[in-house]
């Protein structure tokens, strides 16, 4: 059996090298609230939407012909 020092490991991190790392690299930042978002990056789903169509439409386009 392996003895490892308790000081050093984080039990919540399951797997054994994340265990090893420090208390700073685990520790989760939180994200700007989304009231504080800008206004202008709603349309950032249409504009996904619009290449993954164009993507397809190629795709399957080029198959057919």
């Amino acid at each position: 059996m392996r003895t490892r020092p308790l000081v050093l490991t984080t039990e919540s991190a399951r797997h054994p090298f994340r265990q090893r790392l420090p208390q700073h690299v685990l520790r989760v930042v939180e994200q700007a609230p989304a009231a504080k978002r800008k206004r202008g990056d709603d349309d950032s789903d249409w504009k996904l939407f619009g290449l993954s169509f164009c993507a397809f439409f190629t795709a399957f386009y080029s198959f057919i012909s």
